[in-house]
């Protein structure tokens, strides 16, 4: 069975509590956008070497190595947007399809032992930028593709949100995993 294609628009996350990952955006300090970058990021090496990373919990969801690999390149997309929200004046963020990304780099296919490692130096590059930005930076503006307004505070607490979520789902599916096991 095919994933089907996300297309919420998950801007939603910065106004109220996510009902699967239990992410609260009131609650997230942009000052510390690093730490918690890193402390996601190192989260994700034994999610990543377990035995089932490669497998689909269903048909339809992403097994950890394709999370893992989603991850990884969020990480990197949002480096590059923090960078341009910080060196440019009100930016416009190219569109980023994340099925076509998957389907097209084959992330299903790819070694988890290396993308762990890719996953923590793309973590900790952006990691580096959010240590970087500086107090009267935070209100600085960019715009999504489909017109979206985000300030370098908000697409900060956007970013975070993904990772989590992702946590939660792939611990989610070792349980579907685990339990199919047992019959």
């Amino acid at each position: 069975m095919a994933i089907v294609p996300d297309d919420k628009n998950w801007t939603w996350v910065l106004e109220r509590p996510c009902p699967d990952c239990g992410f609260e955006p009131s609650t997230v300090d942009v000052r510390q956008l690093g730490d918690l970058i890193r402390a996601n990021a190192a989260e994700w090496p034994a999610l990543l070497a377990h035995e089932h990373a490669r497998l689909r919990p269903t048909g339809d969801q992403w097994s950890a190595l394709e999370y893992g690999c989603h991850v990884r390149d969020v990480y990197g997309i949002f480096d590059e947007r923090l960078r341009l929200m910080l060196e440019t004046d009100e930016p416009h963020f190219e569109n980023w399809n994340q099925d076509a990304t998957a389907i097209a780099d084959r992330y299903d296919q790819q070694d988890p032992a290396v993308v762990s490692e890719q996953l923590l130096a793309a973590a900790e590059q952006n990691a580096a930028r959010w240590d970087s930005v500086a107090d009267d930076q935070w209100e600085r503006r960019g715009y999504r593709s489909d017109g979206s307004e985000f300030t370098v505070a908000s697409i900060g607490r956007y970013l975070i949100h993904d990772p989590i979520h992702h946590i939660d789902d792939v611990n989610r599916g070792n349980a579907i995993l685990a339990d199919s096991q047992l019959d």
